[in-house]
C-alpha cells in the first residue's frame, strides 16, 4: 500500500492522532507557555469557521428540491426523544441513584444532535446527503426545545429558564449550521460561476472536516488531561457513550434498511455533534458529564473511519 493510498484510508484516524500527539507536543515546549490563552481563542475561532466553509461546500453540492421530510425522519426523532425523555423521568423519580453522572452521560448521548459533519462523511460513503442534511435541521430545532424542557426537572437552575436555554441552543447551532445553508442556496441561484467551482471541489469538505477534527481531539485531550474525576467514574461514561455509539448506529442501519438507505439513517443516528455535547454537559448538567462526548467523539470517528477504509477497498 502506498503512502497516499494509506493517508486516503485512514484519513480521520490520522487527524485524531495528529490531534492527540499535536497536544501532548504544544503543552510539553515549555516556551509556547505564554501562547495557551491566545491558542485557545485561535481555535474558538477557527474551529467554526471551518465547520462553516465545510458545510458551505456540503450544501451547494445538495439540490433544495431534494430536501423534503421522510418518514425514517420521525422515527429518529422518537428514538432520540424517547430515550432522553426515560433516561430525564429515572433521574426524576430517583434523585439519589449512586452513579447518577453516568446517566447524566447517556442522556447527552442520546439527545445529541447529528454532527454537522455526518452529511459530510455519508456523501464519501455513497449515501444521502440530503437526507441527513434535512435530518441535522430538525433534530437541532428539536433539541433546543426538549432540551430546556427536562433538564430543569433533572438539574434545576434558577438562571437557565426554558426562554434562556433555548435560546442558548439556538444560538449555538444557528452560525454554524443555518447560515451555511442559506449562504449554499444564494450563491446556487445568484453565482451560477462560483457554484460551479464550489461544486468542483470534490474532497475538499472531507478534507476541511479532517483538520477540524483534529484540532476538536485536540481540546478533548486538553479536557481528559485536565479532568479531576476518579477513574471509575471515566470508565463508565466511556462505557456508556461506547455503549450508546453502538447502539445507535446499529438502530440507525436497521431501520435504514426499511427504507432503502441504511447509510444516511445511520450515520443520521450515530455521528453525534460530540462539541455540543461537551457545551451541553458545562451549560445543563453535571460538568464530569461532558466527558460522554469527547469519548463518544473518538468511538464515532474510529467506527467511520473503518466503514471509509471498507468503502474504499471495494472500490480498488
Amino acid at each position: 500500500m502506498s503512502i497516499k493510498t494509506f493517508l486516503k484510508n485512514w484519513t480521520l484516524l490520522i487527524a485524531m492522532a495528529a490531534g492527540i500527539a499535536g497536544y501532548f507536543l504544544y503543552v510539553s515546549l515549555p516556551f509556547l507557555d505564554r501562547t495557551h490563552e491566545l491558542a485557545n481563542h485561535a481555535v474558538s475561532v477557527v474551529q467554526p469557521l471551518l465547520i462553516f466553509c465545510m458545510l458551505f461546500i456540503t450544501f451547494c453540492k445538495v439540490d433544495p428540491h431534494s430536501l423534503r421530510l421522510y418518514r425514517w425522519h420521525l422515527w429518529l426523532l422518537l428514538v432520540q426523544f424517547g430515550l432522553f425523555a426515560l433516561l430525564s423521568l429515572w433521574l426524576m423519580l430517583m434523585p439519589g441513584l449512586p452513579g447518577r453522572v453516568v446517566v447524566e452521560s447517556a442522556m447527552l448521548c442520546f439527545i445529541c444532535p447529528t454532527a454537522t459533519a455526518a452529511a459530510v462523511v455519508t456523501a464519501k460513503l455513497g449515501g444521502d446527503a440530503a437526507g441527513i442534511a434535512t435530518y441535522t435541521v430538525l433534530i437541532n430545532l428539536g433539541a433546543a426545545v426538549l432540551v430546556p424542557l427536562f433538564i430543569p426537572l433533572v438539574h434545576p437552575n434558577p438562571e437557565l429558564d426554558f426562554i434562556t436555554s433555548f435560546f442558548l441552543i439556538v444560538g449555538k447551532v444557528f452560525p454554524t449550521l443555518i447560515c451555511p445553508f442559506f449562504l449554499a442556496m444564494l450563491v446556487r441561484w445568484l453565482l451560477p460561476g462560483v457554484h460551479r467551482a464550489v461544486m468542483g471541489c470534490k474532497d475538499l469538505a472531507f478534507y476541511i472536516w479532517a483538520v477540524s477534527l483534529s484540532i476538536a481531539i485536540a481540546v478533548t485531550t486538553r479536557s481528559m488531561v485536565h479532568s479531576d474525576v476518579a477513574w471509575p467514574y471515566q470508565a463508565g461514561i466511556a462505557a456508556v457513550s461506547l455503549l450508546a455509539c453502538a447502539l445507535q448506529f446499529y438502530w440507525g442501519r436497521r431501520l435504514g434498511r426499511r427504507y432503502g438507505c441504511p447509510i444516511c439513517v445511520s450515520q443520521s443516528l450515530g455521528q453525534k455533534n460530540t462539541v455540543f455535547a461537551i457545551w451541553m454537559g458545562y451549560t445543563f448538567l453535571t460538568p464530569v458529564s461532558a466527558l460522554a462526548g469527547g469519548f463518544y467523539s473518538i468511538w464515532h470517528n474510529v467506527y467511520n473511519s473503518w466503514q471509509l477504509y471498507q468503502k474504499q477497498k471495494k472500490g480498488e
